[in-house]
């Protein structure tokens, strides 16, 4: 068989759903003892599924119809559900979200981590289940993604416009026209420069030309203060005048826009993190607040996407770390020293490790926004960073955080944990399935207390949690 053809798809009938797997995709299994992974499936639903993916042990396919729904099917609220993939779980209810999400770190934490099971606390429900992303990022490109039933559209109705990638296509995306991810004026704004740009005659990137105007628009907001800022990205042929009238509208249109800027972008790519960020009306960045503790945004800092539930997630890491004001707390991945200022005036000192430097210098910004003394920060890889003479220059730590990104933590990092012994021990995770690897071998010397999950992403299948260990004596 030539590369070009392909065996044609098939149908497989009444599969039940058992379950979430990976990347939070339904899976059931046929009656020929195959896996079947199924896109815009429950648990407990029986659907017809049309295979598009068939290998020696499972198949992946889409619902084709549901022939008895699940108990915990929910309708989705969003026009864009099933197309844009942003809230792949709105068609399950939230409690049985919750449900599958704690199976998730219960199973990764006993199976590979082997962490009893009775140390795994009932995980914590986000306090909104939309409207609590602090930021956005939408796409502006000349080609659209076509679902099956708009293939055969004229042609001047399948144009790009402003909106999501679609997973896997680089040059398209998905038209939104209401996003429940963020708050207004979030719509309001993408809509009215949206209609803008059509009205204007204004061109929109074309990802495989690398032509047009309009790139990209990022949108910020603070939940404690309000603040709004706004990133329009502009390709480097965009006309002067034809920027400024644009930035200008946004400026008249929404006065709540405290920080408007913008960058001009020559490359292929759309990354903004070596790119000069210019300033067209406002403030160059906003202030968000998690408890007492401010923090400043600028437009290329990483935050929690979650405001309010990353609040009750730094306080399950206080919690954990049992502080007092005489420790001496490492921080290491500390980002924007986010947790690190969180927690300084419970302790004596703290001392952060982050490789990338903007995080850095925004959370020496942090330290000063807080008035804060006792905090101290250090850019470098953690494996290279922490070694015997970090130590011996910061002092014996009485407590290290640690929150790695999705990969966990490098076995230099915890081989040297094992060394320094701190007494104490917090590791924020995002995946479960590497905070369990390292846990196993944190093991060699620590035990594990207790083990929080928390829902930061309501709709998705993405869950953080907060393990407590302690040296054994």
């Amino acid at each position: 068989m030539s590369k070009k053809e392909r065996k044609p798809a098939f149908h497989l009938e009444n599969v039940v759903i058992t379950g979430i797997a990976d990347k939070g995709r339904a899976v059931g299994r046929h009656t020929d003892g195959k896996v079947v992974f199924v896109e815009n499936a429950v648990p407990g639903d029986t659907v017809q599924v049309r295979v598009f993916k068939a290998r020696k042990g499972y198949y992946e396919g889409r619902m084709t119809e549901l022939v008895t729904p699940s108990p915990d099917r929910e309708t989705p609220y969003c026009a864009h559900f099933g197309v844009c993939g942003g809230c792949k779980w709105q068609n399950l209810s939230y409690a049985a979200q919750l449900r599958h999400k704690q199976q998730t770190v219960i199973d990764a934490l006993v199976r590979i981590g082997r962490v009893p099971e009775s140390l795994i606390l009932q995980i914590l429900a986000a306090p909104e289940t939309n409207l609590y992303r602090n930021k956005l990022e939408y796409t502006f490109s000349s080609r659209r993604w076509l679902t099956e039933a708009e293939i055969d559209l004229p042609e001047t109705m399948q144009e790009g416009g402003i909106g999501f990638h679609k997973s896997g296509q680089f040059d398209k995306i998905i038209p939104i026209e209401k996003c429940y991810h963020q708050v207004e004026p979030s719509n309001a704004i993408r809509n009215a420069v949206r209609d803008f740009a059509y009205e204007r005659g204004y061109e929109l990137y074309d990802f495989r030309a690398h032509t047009g105007w309009l790139r990209t628009l990022m949108i910020r907001t603070a939940a404690a203060t309000g603040q709004v800022m706004v990133l329009v990205q502009f390709h480097d042929s965009c006309p002067d005048d034809k920027r400024t009238d644009l930035l200008e509208f946004l400026k008249t249109k929404f006065p709540e826009i405290t920080s408007l800027v913008y960058v001009i972008n020559p490359k292929l790519n759309d990354t903004i993190h070596d790119l000069e960020v210019h300033l067209y009306h406002g403030a160059t960045s906003i202030e968000e607040h998690l408890g007492t503790t401010k923090y400043k945004i600028s437009p290329k800092s990483f935050f929690q996407t979650n405001s309010k539930q990353a609040e009750n997630l730094y306080r399950l890491t206080a919690e954990a770390a049992q502080l007092s004001p005489d420790d001496n707390v490492y921080d290491l991945y500390t980002g924007t020293g986010s947790i690190a200022c969180f927690i300084a005036d419970k302790v004596k000192k703290v001392v952060g490790i982050e490789e990338i430097d903007a995080a850095v210098r925004d959370a020496h910004i942090n330290a000063e926004l807080n008035g804060l003394k006792n905090v101290d920060f250090y850019v470098g890889d953690v494996k290279n960073i922490l070694t015997p003479e970090f130590a011996a220059k910061h002092g014996k730590p009485d407590v290290v955080i640690t929150d790695p990104p999705r990969a966990g933590m490098h076995t230099d990092v915890v081989r040297y944990l094992l060394e320094l012994a701190a007494p104490r021990l917090v590791y924020v995770s995002c995946n479960p399935a590497t905070q369990a690897r390292d846990l196993e071998l944190l093991s060699a010397r620590y035990d594990v207390v207790q083990v929080q999950p928390v829902d930061m992403f309501p709709q998705t299948h993405h869950i953080e949690s907060v393990a407590q260990l302690r040296l054994r004596e």
